[in-house]
Order: structure tokens, then C-alpha cells, then sequence
């Protein structure tokens, strides 16, 4: 079987006449193939010059022909142009063709106003599918690299038709944003439609974005040391940043932006900071991720207890969740656990009534916790991205109401006098997700013991406020 490939400018007149001799042939010739491409005149140069370098040829002008070896695998065997096309086809199967100049520059004409028509509909095709922009700050931080899969995975987004990713590293090395997304275009996910790049906040920064993830300052933290964390320029630099990014977000995103701060370092503060400096967006939209460290302590409880973490559900983180936060135990049921009292797989126990010294036993988890993220940064070089993604998309999930609604998450939010927190401060609750909305877990107990770990977090979280000013 021959098979031949026809490429042109559209608006040219041997292009036409190539491939009116093309179809002739495949009408009269069982065993002869032809494929078209027809090339907008804006675009032929770059095509053409992509075309033979990937292959190795030089051909300067429309048509470009080539025989596909098809049945011998390798690349194509370059003709030429229209003559050398037509030289082939006498010398090979005898046929010329006569047709006229004028006929030849109608088709071209033609050619060219369908190219134009078609590259018209296709726009307006892709402008009306109205991709999901989400927006990654610090996006060479390793959570990326192992968030940008999962945030492309059908089950999520379900009801989204295309994705587009915005990597943002305000100073970041633009190679290494290039080569991220280089990997991700690599990964050829049917709903990804595009990634763009941001080294610097330029004007198009979380222009018409619907969600926003905040990961820490990676590299700069790297630079700075972690001795630096709580000293007064490295917070005050942080504020500077955040105001300016709530700012933006002001301006630019989608009013029903959705906004969440994951990470190691003031999450809170950055939270507040977001919100308070986009008035225009609901400050219910904002949130600080506090669902790792939920689901951290569920995994320490699990092993010591010899379940599965997801037998043990339902722990809540009360809080500044990069200071001091508080893990409370009082909904915590535990599945499939074999001990004295046993039943089927949905039967569960309270925690606190397994717990010999309840005291002890909390004060034990939240120290593995600890110790477990440092010592996975301290043998990686890294932070503990892994669980960080996963924190991050079962919020993400949350969002786009594919959770049951009884679902316990612990978030940093902005209170509105919940449990005795203080208006307008952003404070890690248990919240439940209905619709997409969350809203704060009612009824719970606060015992005195839980009212002054409270207190001593408010009073923490006040006096980060107070360092950075307004």
C-alpha cells in the first residue's frame, strides 16, 4: 500500500493542484493512500521548519510531499515539492494532470477561506469550554510535584470540562518552572488544557482564577534556615507578601475564588492577611489547611493501636496550626479494632475510652506527630509533601461536594464567634462540607482543660497579628 502526504499553505495554488491529483489517484488506485494537511499561511513557516527538523529534511516552499514507509516502520521518505510529486506520480503510475492556472487559483482561494472559517470555529469552540484555572504559589515546592497528578485526575473536578495549571514562583528559576511544566504537559491528561509559568508577578497573576493554593516560600526558607522562622524581618516580609497577593486576588480572580494556605509556616496569619486584603471575595472562601496534621495523628494512633489510619477517623486540630494547635479526641471512633470488645466491620469504639491515660495518650500522639514530619525532613531534605497533597485534595474534594456530608475536616477559618473564638480571627475548627459550603461542627465540648489550650492559641495568633501591623 502507498500512502502519501500532501502538506501547504492554504492559499496556495500548487498545494491545490497537488492535491486534486492526490484524490485522483486514490478514486483510481485501490492500494493508494492519501492524507491532507492543510496549514493557515500565518502558521507555514513554523510548521515547516518544525516539520524538517524533526525529520531531517530541507524543503523551503508549498507543497511538501512525503511517502509514508508504512510497512518498513522508520520516518518518511521526502518527495519534495509539487514537481518532484509530479515526477513520481508519471514515472510510477503514468498520470499527469491538466488542470489550468485559473482552476488551480480558485481552489486556493477556497482552500484558504475554509482554513480561515475552521481555525474560526475552533476558536470559538475553545473559548466557550471555559478551562478551570487553578493558580499554585511556590510552585517549585516539592507539594507540587506530586500534587499537579492528582489535581488532573478525573474524579476530581468531575463537572470541570478542561484544567488549566498557573505555576507561580515569585523569584523562582524560571528553568526549573519550564522543566515542571514540561513534566506535566508530559503527562498527556485529556483535561489538561494548558500550563503557564510565572517567575514574578506579572499582570496576569491569578487573573480569572477559581482556585488558589498557597505552599510555603520553599526556597526561601532553604536560604534563610529554619533559624530564621520566627524572627521578626522574615514575618514581616511574609505579611508584606501576603497583602499584596490578597490584593491581587482582589482585583483579578473569579469572585467565587476559592483559597487555601497549606503548609509548615504562620498559615494562619497568611490566611487572615489573604482575606482581609480581598474585600470583594467571601471571606468564608479562604481557608488554612489543618487536615495533614488530622490526618498525621490518625496514622500515629493507628499504629499504636495496630489498625489501618483509615480505621480511625474523625480528629480534630483546634488552632494555630503552624504554632500552637491542640488535637482533640472527643469524636474519635476506631474501627476494626481487636481487643476485648469486638464486632463487625462498622462497628467502632470512642478513642478516649480505649485510651488507658487519656492525658498521656494525647500528649504521646501529638509528640509523634512531631517527631515523625521532622524526621521525614531531616532524611529527605524536604518537607512531607506526600501527605501535604493529600490533605490538600480532600479539601479540594470537599469543594467540588464529592464527600459525604458527615465528613469531619479541620480547617483553619475565619470565626464568627464559634466556641468563644474571637470574631474575625482564623482559627483551626472542625468544620463539615454540605454543597461545597462548610461550616463550623456545633455542640462539641469544650471542657476547661480544652478552654485554656484555646486561650493559649488565640493569645499566639493575636500576637502574630500585633508583630506584622496593619
Amino acid at each position: 500500500m502507498a500512502k502519501f502526504v500532501v502538506a501547504g499553505r492554504a492559499d496556495c495554488p500548487h498545494y491545490a493542484k497537488a492535491e486534486v491529483l492526490a484524490d485522483l489517484l486514490q478514486r483510481k488506485l485501490p492500494d493508494f493512500r492519501v492524507h491532507k494537511i492543510c496549514v493557515h499561511p500565518n502558521e507555514w513557516n513554523q510548521w515547516l521548519e518544525n516539520t524538517c527538523v524533526s525529520n531531517g529534511w530541507k524543503h523551503e516552499r508549498s507543497p511538501l510531499v512525503w511517502r509514508e514507509l508504512i510497512d518498513r516502520g522508520g520516518r518518511g521518505m521526502l518527495l519534495g515539492g509539487y514537481s518532484d510529486f509530479m515526477e513520481h506520480i508519471q514515472g510510477y503510475y503514468g498520470i499527469t494532470s491538466d488542470m489550468t492556472t485559473d482552476m488551480m487559483l480558485k481552489i486556493a482561494k477556497e482552500n484558504s477561506q475554509t482554513k480561515d472559517l475552521c481555525m474560526q470555529e475552533e476558536a470559538q469552540r475553545l473559548s466557550q469550554l471555559q478551562p478551570l484555572n487553578i493558580w499554585i504559589s511556590s510552585a517549585l515546592h516539592p507539594t507540587c510535584y506530586c500534587m499537579i497528578p492528582q489535581l488532573l485526575d478525573p474524579k476530581l473536578f468531575s463537572s470541570a470540562p478542561l484544567i488549566s495549571l498557573h505555576l507561580l514562583e515569585d523569584g523562582g528559576s524560571e528553568e526549573a518552572l519550564h522543566a515542571l511544566k514540561m513534566e506535566a504537559e508530559d503527562l498527556s491528561w485529556p483535561k489538561l488544557h494548558s500550563v503557564t509559568v510565572h517567575s514574578h508577578l506579572d499582570d496576569s497573576v491569578f487573573d480569572r482564577a477559581h482556585f488558589i493554593i498557597f505552599l510555603d516560600d520553599w526556597q526561601q526558607e532553604q536560604e534563610e534556615g529554619q533559624e530564621a522562622h520566627g524572627d521578626q524581618a522574615v514575618l514581616r516580609k511574609v505579611a508584606g507578601k501576603y497583602r499584596h497577593y490578597g490584593k491581587l486576588i482582589d482585583s483579578r480572580a473569579d469572585k467565587s475564588v476559592q483559597v487555601m494556605v497549606a503548609g509548615d509556616s504562620f498559615i494562619n496569619l497568611k490566611c487572615s492577611l489573604l482575606l482581609e486584603n480581598a474585600p470583594s471575595v467571601d471571606s468564608g472562601h479562604f481557608v488554612a489547611m489543618g487536615t495533614q496534621l488530622a490526618c498525621e495523628s490518625r496514622a500515629q494512633i493507628a499504629k499504636k493501636l495496630g489498625v489501618m489510619p483509615a480505621d480511625v477517623t474523625d480528629v480534630i486540630i483546634w488552632g494555630n496550626i503552624s504554632g500552637r494547635f491542640y488535637m482533640d479526641f472527643q469524636r474519635t471512633r476506631v474501627f476494626r479494632y481487636e481487643g476485648a470488645i469486638s464486632g463487625p466491620s462498622n462497628f467502632s469504639q470512642p478513642l478516649l475510652e480505649m485510651a488507658y491515660n487519656r492525658k498521656t495518650f494525647e500528649t504521646d500522639i501529638m509528640s509523634l506527630v512531631s517527631v515523625q514530619r521532622s524526621t521525614i525532613t531531616s532524611r529527605t531534605k524536604s518537607a512531607a509533601a506526600i501527605s501535604a497533597t493529600n490533605g490538600i485534595c480532600s479539601i479540594l474534594q470537599a469543594w467540588d461536594k464529592t464527600w459525604s456530608s458527615g465528613k469531619v475536616f479541620s480547617l483553619g477559618v475565619i470565626s464568627k464567634g464559634e466556641y468563644n473564638i474571637p470574631k474575625g480571627l482564623v482559627f483551626s475548627m472542625p468544620v463539615i462540607f454540605n454543597c461545597g459550603q462548610w461550616s463550623v461542627l456545633p455542640d462539641l465540648t469544650i471542657t476547661d482543660e480544652l478552654r485554656i489550650k484555646i486561650e493559649d492559641s488565640i493569645s499566639q495568633l493575636k500576637t502574630e497579628k500585633e508583630n506584622v501591623g496593619s
